[in-house]
């Protein structure tokens, strides 16, 4: 990653995107996950923790689902102890299960509604 990008966009440019994504969508990838505060924010205070990277895994069921790790400065992923790539020896945590949508979808907004 080679550039310093504060990672901004307009409400437009986040609708415009949103209702594309929602009009292309399949069927097992969610419209949104919502994560819990103070799981983002014990990610993010893992010592060392640069980035939050996101990747996107499948279930059993093949429903699609956000993975978030937080990734050290070196880009490196900061994997739990007992890992092969794990980067350190704190207690390193790996999120999943955000509250789904279809199924626990949020208020309507410009972003979620057509």
């Amino acid at each position: 990653m080679t550039t310093n990008n504060n990672h901004e966009i307009s409400l437009q440019q986040a609708i415009d995107m949103t209702t594309l994504y929602r009009a292309n969508r399949p069927a097992n990838f969610p419209i949104c996950e919502t994560f819990e505060k103070e799981a983002i924010f014990k990610l993010l205070a893992e010592d060392g923790c640069a980035y939050l990277r996101i990747y996107y895994g499948m279930k059993e069921n093949l429903e699609v689902d956000a993975v978030l790790v937080a990734a050290n400065a070196d880009q490196e992923d900061m994997l739990p102890p007992g890992s092969a790539l794990a980067t350190s020896g704190t207690d390193d945590i790996i999120l999943d299960d955000g509250y789904r949508c279809p199924q626990d979808c949020p208020p309507p907004s410009p972003l979620n509604t057509p």
